[in-house]
C-alpha cells in the first residue's frame, strides 16, 4: 500500500462543479478558463512555428527570444531591467513555477505564511516538501491583509510568505501601502523570502499593478510567477515564467530541470513572436473591463450583493439575502435548479470559513454572461 503524502486531498471542487454543470446542462461559470477564441495572429505564429519545425527541446531556461520579449514587456510595464539570461525562466504554467519555488526553498519544519481564501496549489506543495503552512485569513468583507496579524505570525522559522496580486478568488488588488508593509516585514526577518503569484497582472481595473518587482528591496528577496495561459486565453498551453534574482534563479533552475527540463518549444516560439507585435496589457485590460461591466450591469436587478471586483476575471456574489444554505450546498442548488455553475468560496479556506459568498468566472462569451445573469436574476 502507498502511504499518501496528501491524505486529505480528494477530487477538487472544480471537477465536481464542472461535472455537475455537464450533468444538468448548466452554464459553467465555475472553472477559470475562457470560452472565446484566441487572437488569429497568435494562431498564425503557431503554424509558423510548425512550418519552421520548432518542435524539438527548448533550452532548459526557455527560449532566449521569449525571455528577451518578457524582459522588454517588464521594462515597459514597470520601468525596471530584468536580465533575460539570469533572472527569467520559462515554466510549464505558473503552477509548476509555484511548486518549483516551494521545492527550492522549503525544508522539513520550515513555516510558510499564506492567505486564505487561497489558490489551492499552495498548501499541498508546502506539505509535500514537509513544510508547515501557516494559514492567515484575509479580513472579511474587504479581503485585505491584516499586517499586524502577519507580524505576529512571522518568526525565525518562517522561510516564505506567499502573496497573490491581483487575488484569486476575491478579485482584490494591492496598494503601495501593502508593498511598504511587506518591505518592513522582510527587514525584520532576514531569512524570509517572498513568492508573489501575479498571474492576473494584466487584469486590474483600477490603478497600477503593484508588483513586488516595483520595490527594489523586495525584488531582491522575491520569486514572481506569471501565466501566459491567463494573459493570452490559452490555459491549455501551460506556459508561464518565473522572475527572480540571479542566485535565486540558479537554485530554482536546479529543481526546474528535473521537474520538466523544458517547456513546449512550439508555443514558446509563437508567444515570443506575438509579444513582439502586440501590446497585450492594453488588449487584455480592454477585453475584461468590457466583460466585467457587461456581467455586473446585467446583475444589478438580482438579489445578490455584488462585491468589489478590482482585478482578475472573477467576481464574488454575497447571497446572504437569498439563502441560509452553506455555500457548497447553495452552489449545487444554483447548478441543479437554476442552471448556473459557480464555485463556493469556503473551499479556498483551510478552516472552510463560510461567509455565504460564491465565485463566478466572467471570462466567457458575452452571450454566455448575459444568459447566466438572466438566470441568476430569477432567483
Amino acid at each position: 500500500m502507498i502511504e499518501s503524502k496528501l491524505p486529505a486531498v480528494g477530487t477538487t471542487i472544480f471537477s465536481v462543479m464542472s461535472a455537475l454543470a455537464a450533468e444538468h446542462q448548466a452554464v459553467n461559470l465555475s472553472q477559470g478558463f475562457p470560452d472565446f477564441p484566441i487572437d488569429p495572429q497568435l494562431k498564425k505564429y503557431v503554424v509558423e512555428a510548425l512550418d519552421q519545425n520548432q518542435v524539438q527541446y527548448a533550452p532548459m531556461p526557455g527560449r532566449l527570444d521569449l525571455r528577451k520579449a518578457i524582459a522588454k514587456k517588464i521594462a515597459e510595464q514597470h520601468h525596471i531591467t530584468v536580465d533575460p539570461n539570469q533572472e527569467i525562466t520559462i515554466t510549464a504554467g505558473a503552477t509548476q513555477g509555484i511548486y518549483t519555488v516551494i521545492s527550492t526553498l522549503i525544508h522539513a519544519g520550515d513555516e510558510v505564511i499564506l492567505f486564505d481564501p487561497a489558490y489551492d496549489c499552495y498548501d499541498p506543495a508546502i506539505v509535500v516538501n514537509k513544510g508547515i503552512p501557516i494559514h492567515l485569513n484575509l479580513e472579511f468583507p474587504s479581503y485585505k491583509i491584516n499586517w499586524a496579524t502577519v507580524n505576529e505570525a512571522a518568526n525565525e522559522r518562517t522561510k516564505l510568505i506567499i502573496v497573490n496580486n491581483p487575488h484569486n478568488p476575491t478579485g482584490t488588488v494591492w496598494t503601495e501601502d501593502d508593498l511598504h508593509e511587506l518591505e518592513n516585514l522582510l527587514k525584520k526577518h532576514p531569512q524570509l523570502l517572498v513568492l508573489s503569484d501575479e498571474v492576473y497582472e494584466h487584469i486590474q481595473f483600477e490603478g497600477q499593478h503593484q508588483s513586488v518587482l516595483r520595490n527594489a528591496f523586495i525584488r531582491q528577496r522575491s520569486f514572481v510567477t506569471y501565466s501566459f495561459g491567463k494573459s493570452l486565453h490559452v490555459t491549455g498551453w501551460k506556459v508561464g515564467y518565473c522572475i527572480a534574482p540571479p542566485q535565486m534563479t540558479v537554485e530554482f533552475r536546479k529543481i526546474h530541470q528535473f521537474l520538466v527540463f523544458c517547456v513546449n518549444n512550439t508555443m514558446q516560439y509563437a508567444i515570443a513572436r506575438y509579444l513582439e507585435t502586440t501590446d497585450i496589457h492594453q488588449e487584455i485590460h480592454a477585453l475584461y473591463s468590457k466583460k466585467r461591466t457587461l456581467f455586473l450591469d446585467n446583475l444589478k436587478d438580482s438579489r445578490f450583493k455584488l462585491m468589489p471586483c478590482e482585478g482578475t476575471y472573477f467576481c464574488l456574489l454575497d447571497y446572504r439575502a437569498i439563502s441560509d444554505l452553506s455555500d457548497v450546498e447553495f452552489a449545487k442548488k444554483l447548478t441543479i435548479e437554476f442552471g448556473v455553475a459557480v464555485i463556493p468560496v469556503s473551499v479556498f479556506y483551510k478552516d472552510l470559513s463560510d461567509n455565504k459568498v460564491i465565485r463566478i468566472c466572467f471570462a466567457k462569451e458575452d452571450q454566455t454572461l448575459i444568459n447566466a445573469a438572466e438566470l441568476l436574476c430569477k432567483i
